[in-house]
């Protein structure tokens, strides 16, 4: 994983040199008052006891940055352990060194001797005093910087995986939009080649059946803007469908569609019951009659459709839940607009009958 040294100047950043700065100021201004206090009393020089702890304190601001650039630059990644914490502990001793010179040279240059002061008072003590004070400055350090990059790391893994989110939406949108308007070629050819044998002896058939296709393409098409509709218009669309099949294939289909008035209102995927349909008039058996029957109605508060057909479930058929491109696009579009509210059944009864029925509980998720 990729480490971020802790900013002590980084314009426009949330933990910038303003912010940093403000704490090492008061956490030193406040460590130096407490020296100011122990001074006075050693000096009982205020002149002497204000020039050394100003000393000090500009002291251990200045080396305290320089420690935290140096960790930063030689342990950018490196993880508080017993070996780091040693390490910490020998630049803080140097540190503690370099105050105590000063401050001794310093009270050299202005006299301000302190009398019956042994090598104890003037350099073990201090020695250890700035050495403890600058040990737990750089773990605080490190304890900062761990903490700043735990941030940074859950809020790159939070912008990650929001494009990602967004890619697969925008993705998932161009799915459903492609699913949405994939009409059957051949109905259409089929449709327009009926339409044209209709015309020299029957133009008013021809004109109807050119009515009704419109009428289902602009249906169909008005889901890039209106990607959900009423239910009556999608029956509305689903019988404009089927009679331009019957005009096809005569008396050997015969329709029959339901909808229970008490549904109207209610939207539902635009073309979402087409595939429906077109398996029924692919996969039924024409050999005679085709009977076709859709029922529309609310079961509770669940929107029920059941679509019955003369014919014979085969037996391939039964073992793939999904057969026929149109199947596999209503289960797919179901499973996206209607993820865990919906069911789907395809099953063969008595009488040589197929029957689809699907079930739809609650409105469809704004994933078009």
């Amino acid at each position: 994983m990729s480490t971020l040294p802790l900013p002590i100047a980084a314009p426009g950043a949330r933990w910038r040199l303003g912010s940093f700065a403000r704490i090492q100021i008061a956490g030193w201004g406040l460590f130096t008052l407490v020296d100011l206090v122990n001074r006075q009393i050693t000096y009982q020089d205020l002149t002497a006891a204000l020039s050394m702890s100003g000393l000090a304190f500009l002291l251990l601001v200045g080396l305290s940055t320089v420690l935290g650039r140096i960790y930063d630059g030689a342990f950018a990644g490196a993880v508080l352990g017993p070996r780091i914490f040693g390490v910490l502990v020998l630049f803080s001793s140097a540190a503690s060194a370099l105050v105590v010179a000063a401050t001794m040279l310093a009270r050299q240059l202005f006299d301000w001797a302190i009398p019956d002061w042994g090598a104890l008072e003037e350099i073990a003590l201090p020695f250890t005093h700035y050495a403890v004070a600058l040990t737990g400055w750089s773990l605080l350090f490190f304890w900062l910087r761990a903490d700043r990059q735990r941030q940074a790391a859950h809020a790159a893994a939070l912008t990650a995986e929001t494009q990602m989110l967004a890619a697969k939406a925008e993705a998932l949108a161009a799915e459903i939009q492609h699913l949405r308007l994939q009409i059957n070629p051949h109905f259409l050819f089929n449709a327009l080649n009926g339409i044209a044998e209709e015309v020299p002896e029957h133009p008013d058939a021809a004109l109807a059946m050119l009515r009704d296709l419109t009428d289902y393409l602009r249906h169909v098409l008005a889901g890039i803007r209106t990607p959900m509709v009423p239910v009556e218009e999608e029956v509305a669309a689903l019988l404009a469908y089927l009679r331009i099949q019957q005009a096809r294939f005569g008396g050997r289909l015969r329709v029959r569609v339901e909808m229970d008035p008490a549904i109207a209102g209610r939207r539902l995927p635009n073309s979402l019951l087409q595939p429906l349909a077109e398996n029924a008039v692919e996969h039924g058996d024409r050999s005679q009659v085709l009977e076709l029957a859709v029922h529309v109605a609310l079961e509770g508060e669940t929107l029920r459709v059941d679509l019955t057909n003369t014919g014979r479930l085969e037996p391939a058929h039964r073992l793939r839940a999904g057969h026929g491109l149109g199947l596999a696009n209503l289960r797919r579009r179901l499973d996206v607009h209607y993820p865990g509210r919906h069911a789907f059944d395809l099953r063969e009864i008595e009488g040589g009958q197929v029957v689809a029925t699907l079930r739809i509980e609650g409105d469809m998720c704004s994933a078009s």
